[in-house]
């Protein structure tokens, strides 16, 4: 083939790659809605009048223009979890970090791509304890000319596990920042926003899936519950584990799923068991001694054909705190062999970072919790959203880029004895500055200090390999050597180990502002958070654009 002819080819391929791609449009109408999961009837904060809210369903390529009008009485934002976001950190929707909130009666349009991107994602809003009910599912199909790596299912289905509260979660909110207070504990969990027959007052309120013996159905798992991790399982039934969090992995066959509030878990289902009815459920896995929601939510799948109204058969579902069942499940996942996830070998930056949940005195004779990542509590600005300043160049008030590398001091981090050496904790706003494309390595130390448990950490902006993770201290000299630099898991939120730790690597070629902190929304408030701020790269496809005109204001 010559030259030429080869330049015609590579121009007829672009073109067509270009026209495959869409621009899918949707209108999302914030505002009250009643509701009545359980025994009583409530108004909560929903989209277009459904819970949960509309899915968007699109293919790699395609652009996402949302228009979002806030009819509700509250502050809202949406993020879009686990979209890269590329050049459109605009859109990406974390309060106070990205944008002003956009205000009751105001609206806001999200614009961004979905570049290099399938599977299962999800939108939330991110302001306050609004996502408990403020969210929904984003799948992410193949181009048209491209197909699973795995059997093609014969009907997929979403399946979001969420969290319900006979409260106004604005106000737990409120209440969860008060000197001495509890984490307020859940009244429910739900299933596609129904909590299932086992609840008092829930009969007929609960989701049902039909299905075809021998046929093969795709379930596309998120978890969206506000505190907790969760189980679930199919009886009778076991799950091949195809992707986590929009990226494909070596088929993983288990009984039990495990997910993280943020994560999401692609499974085949055979649909090859005794023709019948069968109870999905879902329900705690719990990392710290506390209080919690000690209920399962539960749906049905049912087979087609099949007119019995026998009682479904339940699941054996894990010990609520059931540890090594939860580890083996999050640690025992690889990439998809040969799909070109190539971890970066050189490291630019190096970053240690306890996290966990520390104290601060507030009031006479009392003391309020905090989260913090190496010592650090983080407080939104309300001025002027951390973007906004970044790009302007007027950050002096908002933020400082001296976010530390390391701890301010080396303890005993798992010992409960040890930790309370540093159990007072400071308030900032501090930030890790990136250069453009630079490789970050960042072990994850959980700590004792307040309570040991799993923590969930999301990045914002990008995906990340997750090189190694085991209970205890991390120690360099002796876990290096079992980073897994071949086909790690890649992930947007991951459960670092309870008393444990977690090693992940990732590619700073994203210009802007990105959010990263503990995705139990009770931390988040109480400040378990940073930022990367990643300058311009040297070209104009590696640097930020000005933002949209509709930008809401503070």
């Amino acid at each position: 083939m010559t030259r030429a002819m080869w330049l015609l080819v590579c121009t007829f391929m672009v073109i067509a790659f270009v026209a495959s791609a869409d621009v899918v449009k949707h209108t999302f109408r914030v505002g009250n809605l009643t509701v009545k999961p359980l025994c009583e009837e409530w108004v909560v904060v929903a989209v277009n009048g459904q819970l949960p809210g509309p899915t968007i369903s699109v293919h790699e390529g395609d652009t996402v223009v949302v228009h979002v009008i806030n009819e509700s009485p509250y502050n809202m934002t949406i993020h879009w979890h686990g979209i890269f976001q590329q050049l459109t950190g605009w859109a990406d929707g974390p309060v106070y970090v990205t944008q002003c909130p956009i205000l009751p009666g105001n609206s806001y349009t999200y614009r961004f791509n979905i570049i290099k991107q399938e599977g299962t994602l999800w939108w939330h809003a991110h302001v306050s304890w609004l996502r408990t009910t403020v969210y929904g599912a984003l799948i992410i199909h193949p181009r048209e000319h491209r197909s699973y790596p795995f059997i093609k299912p014969n009907r997929e289905f979403p399946i979001i596990l969420g969290e319900w509260w006979n409260a106004n979660v604005v106000n737990l909110e409120a209440e969860s920042r008060l000197p001495g207070a509890a984490v307020n504990v859940s009244d429910a969990y739900t299933i596609n926003g129904r909590p299932g027959d086992l609840y008092q007052c829930a009969n007929n309120n609960t989701y049902t899936i039909e299905v075809v013996h021998g046929k093969t159905y795709l379930l596309r798992i998120i978890n969206a519950a506000l505190n907790n991790e969760l189980f679930f399982m199919i009886a009778g039934h076991n799950l091949t584990v195809v992707g986590i969090d929009a990226l494909y992995t070596d088929p993983y066959t288990t009984d039990v799923v495990v997910l993280a509030p943020g994560q999401t878990t692609d499974v085949l289902l055979v649909a090859n068991a005794t023709p019948g009815s069968y109870y999905m459920a879902a329900r705690a896995y719990l990392s710290a001694p506390s209080q919690f929601d000690n209920t399962t939510a539960t749906a049905i799948l049912q087979y087609k054909g099949v007119t019995s109204v026998a009682t479904p058969l339940m699941p054996v579902l894990p010990e609520f705190n059931d540890t090594p069942t939860a580890h083996k499940f999050y640690s025992n996942i690889t990439a998809l062999s040969g799909w070109g996830y190539e971890v970066p070998l050189h490291v630019d930056v190096h970053m240690f970072i306890t996290e966990g949940l520390g104290m601060e005195p507030c009031g006479q004779n009392a003391t309020c919790t905090l989260g913090s990542m190496n010592n650090e509590s983080f407080q939104l600005p309300t001025k002027l959203s951390m973007l906004e300043a970044h790009f302007s160049g007027a950050v002096q008030g908002i933020f400082t880029d001296d976010f530390p590398d390391t701890p301010p001091l080396v303890f005993d981090y798992t010992n409960e004895n040890a930790s309370q050496l540093i159990s007072t904790t400071r308030k900032s706003t501090r930030v890790k500055r990136l250069a453009y494309n630079s490789t970050v390595e960042m072990v994850f130390q959980n700590t004792a200090i307040v309570s040991v448990q799993s923590h969930p950490i999301h990045l914002h902006g990008f995906d990340f390999f997750v090189l190694a993770q085991g209970f205890g201290n991390y120690d360099n000299a002796t876990h290096r050597s079992t980073f897994n630099l071949v086909n790690p898991q890649m992930r947007n939120t991951i459960a670092v180990p309870v008393g444990g730790w977690a090693v992940i690597r990732f590619r700073a070629d994203n210009p802007g502002v990105w959010l990263i902190h503990c995705h139990l929304d009770v931390h988040l408030s109480w400040g378990f958070a940073t930022a990367f701020v990643v300058d311009n790269g040297p070209t104009p496809s590696s640097t930020l654009p000005p933002p949209p005109a509709d930008l809401p204001r503070c």
